[in-house]
């Protein structure tokens, strides 16, 4: 990896529609200086509790200090427990309306190219209520899946590319009338257009090192840009088929129910949780002095933000900074000073403008959307100054 690569050139390249390795970002929040202290949020329910529990792991956003946390803060969510799959016998078969079916074992995989880049993305359940806890950003190593699938001969046919993991579940599936008990693996999948793009990885290490178990090991895919469901863990087939995948993952659950005002109507859509909504949070206040230090992160499908700003107690929006370290599908952290803060009770909130003049919506402007996912309404944060 040339850790020489600038920020300037990885951007040219992901804009080329290429790929470049990003080397190490060092963005810290500081430890606190002598006399800085951190200003507590108020507006988190007393019962607020992000104790690990099995299968789950939280990342509590008001301890945000570095660009790429620890590994083990990284959020974890299955639905059908976690498989434990062997590395030295893992094999990756790949079928269906290909040329040339193949089946990989991991130091296959290996030996390919390999690429890095640094990806953030939150679960789509992800709520503001609770801190959006269940959000992480790391550097991604692996290889290209459209230069792999390109080596196995997409058939003009194909339509969806489907990634089955190895952890499955008994499901009740009604159709006609009746009810079928199923054995299901856990899948999803992404059209070929979206699959072949050249930031799709087939992934193996995180920040440095193997999968761990919670992460998906020992394969998984990385979809940057898009809500976690779509990073599919301990990945064992690809299936490429003509017809639409329906699965339980696609068509029955992470669907997005949202009404659009056509005149006097309301046409309602449904559809599958995929691109990352645009997003940002304050996660973190701290002061020394009369000035306070707000800091925070934005999420978004990679499209370049033109700034993110930060508004309190309903007065004026005010530009934040925006880090150095920030790349094109990594989470965007930001700060803002809060000069003279008053003693007192204080509403903040954040929000985020991409350079399309998408803004990050309000709460009030998400009323016709009926579901929980993709919960991206702008976040407000209440503080008491002393």
């Amino acid at each position: 990896m040339d850790n020489a690569v600038s920020r300037r050139e990885a951007l040219h390249g992901f804009f080329r529609g290429g790929l470049v390795l990003v080397g190490a970002c060092s963005w810290t929040l500081p430890t606190l200086a002598r006399g800085e202290e951190v200003i507590p949020f108020i507006d988190f329910p007393k019962d607020f509790n992000l104790t690990p529990r099995p299968g789950m792991r939280y990342f509590d956003t008001r301890t945000l200090e570095e660009f790429l946390p620890p590994n083990d803060q990284f959020f974890t969510v299955q639905h059908y427990g976690q498989p434990q799959v062997e590395s030295a016998t893992y094999r990756l078969r790949i079928t269906g309306l290909v040329d040339r079916p193949v089946e990989l074992s991991l130091s296959d995989l290996r030996k390919r190219h390999r690429m890095e880049q640094i990806v953030g993305f939150e679960c789509s359940g992800n709520n503001n209520a609770r801190g959006n806890p269940l959000v992480g950003n790391a550097r991604w190593t692996g290889t290209s899946l459209g230069s792999l699938l390109k080596e196995c001969g997409v058939k003009s046919a194909a339509r969806e590319v489907v990634f089955f993991g190895a952890d499955k579940g008994t499901e009740e599936v009604s159709h006609g009338g009746s009810t079928h008990k199923v054995e299901q693996r856990f899948a999803r999948s992404l059209s070929v257009e979206d699959a072949t793009q050249p930031e799709v990885l087939l992934t193996y290490e995180m920040n440095g090192e193997p999968l761990s178990l919670s992460q998906g090991s020992p394969l998984r895919v990385i979809v940057p840009g898009w809500y976690g469901v779509a990073n599919v863990k301990w990945l064992e087939q690809i299936h490429l088929q003509q017809s639409r995948f329906m699965g339980k993952f696609m068509a029955r659950e992470y669907v997005t129910l949202r009404g659009e005002s056509l005149g006097d109507s309301v046409l309602w859509n449904e559809t599958s949780v995929s691109h990352m909504q645009l997003k940002s949070m304050i996660a973190r206040v701290t002061r020394t002095g009369k000035t306070c230090n707000i800091a925070g992160f934005a999420l978004n499908d990679g499209t370049p933000l033109r700034a993110v700003e930060v508004s309190i107690d309903s007065g004026p929006w005010n530009e934040a900074t925006l880090d150095k370290s920030n790349t094109p599908f990594s989470w965007k952290l930001f700060t803002y000073p809060w000069e003279d803060a008053r003693p007192g009770e204080h509403t903040l909130v954040s929000r985020a403008i991409d350079i399309k003049g998408n803004i990050q919506p309000t709460d009030q402007e998400l009323e016709l959307k009926k579901t929980r996912w993709e919960n991206n309404g702008q976040y407000l944060r209440k503080v008491v100054v002393p």
